[in-house]
């Protein structure tokens, strides 16, 4: 017999999944319009407004809901908010001329990294079945950048560089912040993301002005200017779906195993390439889809390795 929805979410993992998956749900949405701000923004200029705007939402909410913000190890914020920082900043900066879905893609290879730096740092055993996943995780992200050996350069592996950074951060959630507030996670995360955006700033803005035709490579080192009202909303939107979505998926990664729960961000693959076909008209080739089904089959593979009651020690 079915299980009614509210015993299913009973279970502490079972509610962080939930959370997770409603995350991935708006950004696929909100992510898609990055765009929009890069026409006429620069990268350091979107974070430092998006925080500026994020931080004092994150502060009344914490204040009328009683949440607290202050960490209780606040090493162990900074460090876990600024690994994520470093993977928005490459994530984001690439949104401005790399496809969504190749993006996410190489996000997507968190599950990956995790698995290898909970080997690395925190001394968890890799079984046979999770090598094969990271086997066929890496095939994928093969088979999606397709890295021409002929003429490699180090842009074709930044999609790769985000997950990485992301996969760490999700690590770092479990391993030294679950005890933590959300809300303090999330108040690290942006203060460090607009104070990026601030440093970032003052540096392009010593930098001699771009020459030729406009490219989307200026969303980069383009300094600070005059928005219209339309981007000035994007940001505003932006600032706060991700403020929730974050939340959501900090929280999420709170309740369970990091290797089981983060296969549920896939279904951000789902979204940000369903909003980038309906808005944009991107897609993918047969090679582009083969490449994703085999990084979600890596994290699935993952997932179920580490699925509750299963011995770690046999896998």
């Amino acid at each position: 017999m079915a299980r009614p929805l509210p015993r299913i979410l009973s279970t502490p993992t079972a509610r962080g999944a939930a959370s997770i998956l409603f995350g991935m749900v708006l950004l696929g949405f909100t992510d898609n319009f990055v765009r929009v701000i890069a026409a006429e923004s620069g990268l350091w200029q979107f974070h430092a407004l998006r925080s500026a705007l994020a931080v004092p939402l994150m502060v009344v909410a914490g204040l009328i809901l009683g949440m607290p913000l202050r960490p209780r190890r606040w090493k162990a914020v900074a460090v876990r908010g600024g690994v994520q920082a470093a993977s928005m900043l490459i994530y984001f900066g690439a949104l401005a001329f790399m496809p969504i879905a190749q993006m996410a893609a190489g996000l997507f290879t968190a599950p990956i990294f995790v698995l290898l730096f909970a080997a690395v740092f925190f001394g968890q055993r890799i079984g046979p079945r999770r090598l094969a996943a990271v086997g066929i995780g890496f095939l994928g992200i093969l088979v999606m950048l397709r890295p021409d050996p002929a003429s490699l350069e180090l842009a074709t592996f930044v999609p790769v560089a985000a997950g990485a950074f992301y996969g760490l951060s999700n690590l770092l959630t479990r391993e030294w912040c679950a005890e933590e507030p959300v809300a303090a996670l999330l108040l690290s995360f942006f203060l460090i993301l607009g104070f990026a955006g601030v440093a970032g700033s003052l540096v392009v803005a010593g930098l001699p002005a771009a020459e030729g035709a406009p490219s989307a490579a200026d969303f980069l080192v383009r300094p600070w200017g005059p928005l219209s009202g339309p981007a000035l909303l994007v940001i505003v939107l932006q600032a706060a779906g991700s403020l929730l979505a974050v939340g959501c998926i900090a929280w999420g990664y709170q309740s369970g195993e990091t290797s089981y729960l983060t296969v549920f961000e896939y279904f951000f693959l789902a979204t940000a390439s369903f909003w980038a076909w309906a808005i944009w008209g991107e897609t993918l080739d047969a090679l582009g889809y083969l490449g994703i089904a085999l990084i979600v089959g890596s994290g699935l593979l993952i997932a179920l390795s580490a699925a509750p009651g299963t011995s770690a020690a046999r896998l």
